[in-house]
């Protein structure tokens, strides 16, 4: 197995008295990404800022290419990590352009570059951007979105050993970020760049990250690759976050077979359940079909276009509340009643207080 360059070990941090980062431990090998995600106010921040050198841990190390560069007992300053940042303020020098912004991030640590390696290295990035056209401006000239943008690829010029980025697309668009994330991928890879991104967006950590953890009231609840994630989820909490999905109620029938509103599923679970044992079955809105022919009938209580498909909300006759992606050319209003039937590829079961995983095919 390839050696860390990035590791993190039983790292708390508390903030006020209060524990905000709660025994985090993972590791990234050298050239791979990952990526902390969850809710705002969760503490994926504060564990980037504690990489970064900005704040120290309570318990636990952190350690670069093997060398401890915080614990309880020392702190290497942030500038002698050789760690490329990018944080939310962006920090963009205002009296330089865009193009000395961003040759500025290759002026220091350990390497020296060329004249010819900084010109081709900062057209690269820009063209990677597609701000090229603006290379002459100045920040105040640029909108936010675009001095984001700057700020990244400053960050990414030096090719650092580990770069930390914290929300780098958020004042992107929706299909901007996430092209974005998959080109910066691109870069990163190449270049063998360990990085790791905080977001709560789900679709950007997908886009971008070999391994996602997420993190919830300053816990990493799974760290796992995104199929792993969203098909085998830990936890109420990750089942809940990753994806759209609603909790069906059930109870086991006998080994592997359960009954649930929308009728008998049979499936292949980790674990056998004793017949009576009452559960909850994780169910996403491709999970659920449009049929007429079903004799289970819901009526729509809200409806979200989305072009190819509409995402319907609906109730069931025992007021189980589901989730359904059907093709937009099945056109129901709210209140209009409709079949479905319940197809399910695998199966996410937790036991009926939400807290233990009990199987997923």
């Amino acid at each position: 197995m390839a050696a860390a360059q990035l590791e993190l070990d039983d790292i708390s941090v508390d903030l006020g008295g209060k524990r905000v980062v709660d025994g985090v431990s993972f590791a990234l090998a050298e050239g791979e990404i990952g990526c902390l995600l969850g809710p705002s106010g969760c503490g994926k921040t504060t564990l980037l800022r504690t990489i970064a050198g900005f704040q120290a841990p309570s318990t636990g190390c952190v350690r670069l290419a093997g060398t401890a560069v915080a614990d309880t007992r020392h702190q290497v300053p942030p500038e002698a990590r050789q760690v490329g940042m990018v944080f939310q303020d962006l920090a963009l020098f205002p009296h330089m352009d865009v193009r000395r912004n961003i040759a500025f991030g290759m002026g220091g640590g350990q390497r020296r570059f060329s004249r010819r390696e900084v010109n081709e290295r900062v057209d690269e990035l820009l063209d990677l951007v597609g701000m090229r056209s603006h290379a002459s401006n100045y920040p105040h000239e640029l909108s936010g979105g675009q001095q984001q943008r700057v700020a990244l690829i400053r960050a990414m010029a030096p090719r650092p050993p580990v770069l930390l980025l914290d929300e780098p697309f958020s004042s992107q668009d929706t299909e901007r970020r996430v092209q974005l994330a998959h080109e910066v991928r691109e870069i990163l890879k190449r270049d063998g760049i360990t990085a790791i991104l905080v977001t709560h967006d789900q679709y950007e950590a997908f886009a971008i990250a070999d391994r996602i953890g997420v993190v919830g009231q300053g816990r990493l609840r799974q760290w796992d690759e995104a199929y792993e994630l969203y098909h085998r989820p830990a936890d109420r909490f990750v089942a809940d976050f990753i994806g759209e999905g609603v909790f069906l109620c059930g109870n086991a029938l006998s080994d592997n077979v359960i009954q649930t509103e929308l009728g008998v599923i049979d499936g292949e679970l980790s674990q056998d359940l004793p017949p009576g044992t009452l559960i909850e079955l994780l169910v996403r809105p491709d999970d659920i079909l449009h049929d007429d022919a079903s004799p289970n009938r819901a009526i729509v209580m809200a409806r979200d276009f989305r072009g190819a498909d509409h995402l319907y909300t609906l109730r069931m006759p025992g007021n189980t509340r589901l989730l359904c992606l059907a093709p937009s050319h099945h056109n129901h209003a709210v209140g209009e009643s409709f079949g479905v039937r319940l197809k399910l590829d695998h199966l996410v079961i937790f036991d009926r207080d939400g807290a233990t995983g009990l199987g997923a095919a």
